[in-house]
């Protein structure tokens, strides 16, 4: 019990000593307390001033950049302004720079409104904008004025295929068209249209043709473009030998003169669309590259008056007065648009050309229109004909030798021919219908013949009459393409109505013999 109070009486000690160094601890800290308090109370205004000059620092970053950015606005404003008081002539690209530069300025300043000098810039950028716009329109117009000239007619007969070039001794005249005449088919001739700005003043034009439009100039720069290439194609026709003629003054010239204008029609017509009219197709594409209503909408005023031109003059032509001297140069005509559609169609896209589109396809269609009327008018004048003088002896009559003629030229314009009632009529391709009519010519020829025979007194002179014209029809359709087309039963029909005609001049003829043997 005593060892035991001892443990008891030791653990009592320990412990009030623990509680003595516990409470000097504490009363050590509570002095590091106030020790730090004061100390943390000591430090904060130099914590604040140091904040305060850490952010004076950025601000006066911040604002040195602005400044710094102002500063080369303000430098890159003054680079653009001396250029823009030189104006395009000396430097037309650095002009182009320079005005892009203003409008990037504009930009700048406008997003940064809370600027001080921003309206003060703004207001002598955008004047400076309106002088340089004002600079490109005239430098715009310039630029045309130089560059535009009018084709010389050598040149476009450069840019054709060699088989439709225009000989040195004789300029295209009347008849059929050089295409047809070649054996190099129209479909697989190349043409290369010529260009009409040199290709290296192009893309200056484009620019001008840009800035123009982005300052909202569309109809000032389709004006100044339009007017200089429409004078320069214009001209260009003109020199070809294009004459603005009315309806009137073509259907009152003499034939063989209009002969010969329906054959350089035919050419002009291939040379204007096929070059000229696709040259201006593809510039005002390139130009106009940035828009593509603008491109229509230029081309269809530039090519207006000239398409509008040649039309006239074929529609005249389809208008005259019908004859059968006229339906060659009509199928000529005819030829040549159904060949030049497709490319008008194709250049004279979009909705501003629709107009024109309208225009060239209703000429197809009254050519086509005319040249039907005109078969039919043939085969009634052939069945109608009433000459009087026949040949005493019984020979060929020049009405069978002309229509024979006649149908041998036509068979030269087969494919058209189908084409023509495949159109009208829906030909099925064989050629049915051109058989058809060529037959019903070939009848009222026939019946004609069969008319004038009865003028003669002596029966044996008329059948003499219709062996010799009937025999000389089927030995010149069997000379030509129409015996394909007429076939041979027609043929051995006929041949079978001249041995017809031979065996009764020869029982004529006997029995003239004999009668004149009994009575001498």
């Amino acid at each position: 019990m005593e060892s035991l109070a001892q443990r008891a009486a030791l653990l009592r000690e320990s412990l009030h000593k623990s509680q003595q160094a516990t409470d000097a601890v504490v009363s050590i800290l509570g002095s590091f307390d106030s020790r730090l308090s004061a100390l943390d109370s000591a430090m904060r205004p130099i914590q604040v001033r140091t904040h305060a000059v850490r952010t004076a620092h950025e601000n006066i970053d911040r604002t040195l950049r602005s400044a710094d950015v102002i500063l080369t606005q303000f430098d890159r404003t003054r680079e653009a302004e001396r250029e823009i008081q030189k104006g395009p002539h000396e430097n037309l690209q650095g002009f182009l720079d320079a005005v892009d530069r203003l409008r990037s300025i504009e930009r700048f300043f406008s997003s940064n409104r809370s600027y001080r000098s921003s309206d003060g810039v703004l207001n002598h950028v955008n004047s400076l904008l309106s002088k340089a716009l004002v600079k490109m329109e005239g430098e715009f117009q310039n630029q045309l004025s130089q560059r535009s000239k009018p084709m010389e007619p050598d040149r476009l007969f450069d840019c054709l295929p060699s088989t439709l070039r225009p000989s040195s001794e004789s300029q295209p005249e009347g008849g059929k068209n050089p295409s047809s005449e070649n054996q190099q088919s129209p479909e697989a001739a190349v043409y290369s249209p010529p260009a009409l700005i040199e290709p290296k003043f192009v893309p200056l034009l484009s620019k001008l043709a840009q800035q123009l439009v982005q300052a909202g100039c569309q109809q000032q720069c389709s004006e100044i473009y339009s007017e200089a290439r429409a004078s320069a194609l214009e001209s260009s026709l003109k020199n070809l030998g294009v004459e603005k003629l009315s309806k009137d003054e073509v259907q009152k010239m003499p034939w063989e003169i209009l002969e010969s204008k329906i054959g350089n029609w035919i050419h002009f017509m291939r040379i204007a669309v096929k070059l000229l009219f696709a040259g201006e197709r593809q510039l005002c594409d390139q130009v106009f590259e940035c828009s593509q209503s603008l491109r229509d909408k230029c081309f269809a005023a530039i090519t207006k008056n000239s398409l509008a031109t040649l039309l006239s003059f074929g529609e005249a032509i389809a208008m005259s007065k019908r004859s059968p001297e006229k339906l060659f140069v009509l199928l000529d005509m005819y030829e040549i648009m159904c060949e030049l559609q497709t490319e008008i169609d194709t250049i004279f896209v979009g909705e501003s050309c629709s107009q024109m589109r309208d225009s060239a396809l209703s000429l197809t269609k009254c050519l086509a229109q005319t040249a039907q009327k005109t078969f039919s008018d043939f085969e009634e004048a052939v069945e109608k004909d009433a000459t009087k003088n026949i040949h005493t002896d019984g020979t060929v009559h020049p009405l069978t030798s002309y229509v024979i003629n006649y149908v041998k030229f036509l068979f030269d314009y087969q494919s058209t021919l189908k084409q023509l009632f495949q159109e009208f009529k829906k030909e099925d391709g064989t050629g049915s219908e051109l058989a058809a009519v060529t037959m019903k010519i070939m009848q009222a020829l026939q019946n004609n013949l069969d008319a004038k025979a009865k003028q003669y007194k002596d029966p044996a002179l008329m059948h003499i009459f219709l062996m010799n014209n009937i025999h000389y029809i089927v030995k010149s359709v069997r000379r030509s393409e129409a015996k394909d087309l007429l076939g041979d039963d027609w043929i051995q029909r006929h041949r079978r109505i001249v041995q017809q005609n031979a065996n009764q001049y020869r029982r004529i003829a006997w029995s003239k013999v004999c009668l004149l043997f009994i009575y001498n």
